[in-house]
């Protein structure tokens, strides 16, 4: 078994400092929990969100939900989510959510990512009573029998994973609410990690020309590398009007097929819609917390007659979906070079301000050095 003790960057109160304080590692795990000591942790946009209190959360909290590490130990023999037998030592990843399996959402609608008991490691899984090590960004990391759990292969990048991050599956998952068609046009909000993903899952659908609007430029510059056709910077062009005429411009005057919102702010949903064609399809997936409202005007969606899609947190297939699209694309959409900045556990706050200003192309914690 490992030490006894694990160091975890605790989040007591919104807006306020995260510290790193100790916590008891379990010595004895009940039949099919898994203890993984933490390799690398990604820092998503939702932990931003998060800290700013962007979603009703319990407190205390260990933040975390992109997470790399490696089996320390388990209770009894347990299997990954694809029925092979996870060994100590093994590398491995795994789904954010659990969800009960019982409730009418989970056995009858066949949309578990609504769960009514859902729970997710390093969202809403308070760290005040045992086995408290429920989050990344900690030095080990408890995970509760019926984890969808993935063992990695030895030619998988760790940073591969956690560059594409809940992006990735986030993106899986939308488009699987809303199926892509071979060459359509396609417009990006957002050129963060969630907008870079929807691109690579756009482009290897086939549509075209894709456009990517957000910024900095080397965000951008990234978007291209995956494939953008076009990307408007929106430092530079700053009016909605502009930004407008030039996606028209591109589209034949009409305006996309598809925009897929991936900013998480509000504002850029009402844009989006305006972007669309009429006929067009809207998909939002950057507004995972609750940044409040915005001003929309629903004639737009009578008169363009738009379809408006949703989609909210993945499930296990589509992790394992991920894994299979990092492990055959990985030269056309190389999501190891996401990773920009590595920070140690005590640097979470540090980090935290640097993906809220867009410093960054992937943060990732590193809780073991």
């Amino acid at each position: 078994m490992p030490s006894a003790i694990a160091q975890a960057a605790v989040m007591s109160a919104f807006r306020e400092p995260i510290r790193v304080q100790d916590f008891p590692v379990p010595t004895e795990l009940a039949l099919g929990d898994v203890l993984v000591r933490v390799e690398m942790a990604g820092m998503c946009g939702t932990d931003v969100h998060l800290h700013q209190g962007e979603l009703k959360v319990p407190l205390p909290l260990i933040m975390g939900h992109e997470t790399v590490g490696r089996v320390a130990a388990m209770g009894g023999a347990v299997n990954d989510w694809l029925g092979r037998p996870l060994t100590v030592g093994q590398r491995v990843t795994w789904t954010v959510g659990l969800t009960c399996g019982q409730c009418r959402y989970c056995r009858v609608y066949r949309l578990p990512s609504r769960c009514l008991n859902r729970r997710a490691y390093g969202v809403n899984l308070p760290c005040d009573k045992s086995p408290h090590l429920l989050g990344g960004y900690a030095q080990f990391h408890h995970l509760r029998a019926g984890t969808a759990i993935f063992a990695m292969p030895d030619y998988l990048r760790t940073e591969s994973v956690v560059g594409a991050g809940c992006a990735l599956v986030t993106a899986i998952h939308g488009y699987e609410r809303m199926p892509l068609r071979r060459g359509e046009s396609l417009v990006v909000q957002g050129a963060g990690p969630v907008g870079l993903a929807a691109l690579a899952v756009a482009k290897d659908a086939g549509c075209g020309p894709i456009v990517v609007i957000g910024g900095p430029a080397d965000r951008l510059e990234r978007c291209v590398r995956f494939g953008a056709d076009v990307t408007i910077d929106i430092g530079a062009m700053r009016e909605p009007e502009a930004r407008l005429k030039r996606v028209r411009d591109l589209t034949e005057g009409l305006g996309a097929d598809v925009v897929v919102e991936c900013v998480g702010q509000p504002a850029a949903v009402a844009e989006g819609w305006e972007l669309c064609r009429d006929g067009g399809r809207y998909l939002v997936l950057g507004q995972y917390c609750d940044a409040g409202p915005t001003m929309l005007n629903p004639h737009l969606i009578v008169r363009k007659e738009l379809s408006i899609f949703g989609s909210y947190g993945s499930e296990p297939q589509h992790w394992a979906a991920s894994l299979e699209f990092l492990r055959t694309k990985a030269e056309q959409f190389p999501f190891h070079e996401c990773v920009t900045h590595r920070f140690r556990l005590d640097q979470v706050n540090e980090a935290l301000q640097a993906v809220a200003r867009w410093q960054t192309g992937k943060a990732v914690i590193l809780p073991n050095g």
